[in-house]
């Protein structure tokens, strides 16, 4: 699923099912250290998928630990992201020489639970969702689209970014995302979305050549 809507030179690993054991680095046991099985299991499947896809970067069996503010800490020179929901997981790794930040996120195809549109779309965002086809649930669309956008926001600029600061319109496929803040060097990314097998996912590739950005 991710893989398809990833362009080249970005490696990607995902995984489908109950997460398999997974060993931990030594670095990686703090993020999950209080954890309940369930979470500590998605946590270490997850990083399973990281390495996987680093290894096809030519690193070797590579750490991902958490952060303070627990988000991944990539091996140098890498950018990356990371996301998990019930029975997927993916990863997808990049050079920081040809990428500035890369983001993915997979959700459930379901509509977002009551009141929760209200909260992370826009009225604008609300009322463009009204006229386009039904059978899809593109506020979930919608949704992830602006959680990979901050997953590439947050790596450059280590500051917040509200869903009220991201404005997203759908097309065919694809997605542009205007972001109300500057730190990114570009106001505007693009990126792609699918929806199959029960879920959405959603990824930007912000090039360092932001022309060539998908």
């Amino acid at each position: 699923m991710i893989r398809r809507v990833l362009p080249p030179g970005v490696e990607v690993a995902e995984r489908t099912g109950p997460p398999l054991p997974a060993p931990l680095h030594p670095s990686e046991e703090a993020g999950v250290a209080d954890a309940v099985p369930a979470r500590r299991a998605e946590y270490a499947a997850v990083r399973e998928c990281a390495r996987t896809a680093l290894r096809r970067l030519g690193l070797g069996d590579a750490a991902v630990p958490a952060g303070p503010d627990r988000a991944p800490m990539w091996p140098a020179g890498i950018v990356g992201s990371m996301t998990h929901v019930d029975g997927y997981r993916a990863a997808a790794v990049g050079r920081v020489d040809a990428w500035v930040g890369i983001g993915i996120d997979a959700e459930v195809h379901a509509p977002l639970p009551p009141g929760v549109a209200t909260l992370v779309l826009s009225q604008d965002e609300r009322s463009a969702l009204a006229r386009t086809r039904p059978g899809l649930c593109l506020d979930r669309v919608l949704f992830s689209a602006k959680e990979s956008v901050y997953k590439v926001w947050y790596p450059v600029t280590r500051s917040w970014l509200g869903f009220e600061d991201v404005d997203v319109r759908l097309g065919d496929g694809s997605f542009v995302a205007r972001l109300g803040r500057p730190g990114l060097g570009t106001d505007v990314l693009h990126g792609r979305w699918a929806v199959g097998d029960g879920l959405v996912v959603t990824a930007i590739a912000l090039a360092r050549d932001v022309s060539a950005t998908p």
